[in-house]
């Protein structure tokens, strides 16, 4: 294991859809397709392959598990999760559900749980009173469908072309006066308690790891705080995040998109951790990405 300056190990926490996996959807794949890279299946539904990374990817990856405090970082439920094969699979930690959830070892942490429905009990509103709102006389049509995840938060399927601007400004400001946060992220709309965030597992996690280093990565504005928290960052040139032209000066860019940004992520991390002894401020220098970027 990869250690930093202060001996501490380094920790890596990683977003995965459309950043370490895609679907066939959101490879993004230029050139001819005899070029294509080789790819790995990373998650099957129904029978039926679904995510992806590159071959180089996979082997990337399983370098940076054996050297580092790897740590899957994701808005998906555990079921979701589950269905997910990396590298490292069931072993150390992983967040699921946007940080509600911190497995350890493949099971759900109980100090975690307690501590988040503490948390959701003294400062935030009811999830029946969000769900109430979407779907009640407040509702907007352009709410296609609204779904809750394993009860801590809300998201909606919407038709973003219809949904109003003045909308999402009023439930924001409905949701905030209740202790709740809104992100739009694709045709998804999420509702989500403020104490249920990725950076509050993620650093829960460097400390009882004993970690130093942190190096993140994501690509959606729910990535952005796992992303302002790291040593390290690098997020893909896709994604919310990129439209917003998210820029930190620990912020590094890809130079490509879709599944061959989650390679180059995954390399530049294996720079990261191909260094003796670890600094913030040695990022800039690794294979030639400029830092910041965006």
């Amino acid at each position: 294991m990869n250690l930093d300056s202060g001996g501490a190990p380094v920790m890596v926490a990683s977003d995965l859809d459309r950043t370490l996996i895609y679907s066939a959807n959101s490879m993004a794949l230029v050139g001819s397709d005899h070029l294509a890279p080789r790819m790995v299946v990373a998650e099957v539904y129904d029978a039926a392959p679904l995510s992806f990374m590159t071959r180089a990817a996979e082997e990337l990856l399983e370098g940076i598990v054996e050297r580092s405090v790897f740590v899957p970082v994701t808005t998906r439920t555990q079921a979701q999760f589950s269905r997910v094969r990396l590298p490292g699979s069931g072993r150390g930690y992983a967040v699921t559900t946007n940080g509600a959830v911190l497995l350890h070892e493949g099971e759900p942490d109980r100090d975690w749980s307690r501590h988040i429905r503490r948390s959701l009990g003294s400062e935030c509103a009811p999830l029946d009173d969000v769900l109430g709102h979407l779907t009640g006389s407040a509702a907007d049509p352009a709410v296609l469908r609204v779904r809750t995840a394993e009860d801590y938060f809300v998201y909606s399927i919407v038709d973003r072309q219809a949904l109003p601007d003045v909308y999402l400004d009023e439930l924001n400001d409905w949701c905030g006066a209740r202790g709740w946060t809104t992100s739009l992220q694709g045709r998804k709309l999420y509702c989500v308690p403020a104490p249920i965030t990725k950076e509050a597992a993620v650093e829960e996690v460097r400390r009882r790891s004993g970690s130093g280093l942190l190096v993140a990565a994501g690509d959606s504005r729910l990535d952005a705080g796992i992303l302002e928290l790291a040593d390290i960052a690098i997020r893909p040139s896709h994604g919310e995040l990129h439209n917003d032209s998210f820029s930190r000066p620990n912020l590094t860019v890809t130079s490509a998109s879709g599944v061959m940004a989650g390679e180059e992520i995954l390399r530049f991390v294996s720079d990261v951790l191909a260094r003796p002894a670890t600094h913030g401020p040695l990022a800039g220098s690794l294979s030639g990405h400029p830092v910041p970027s965006g």
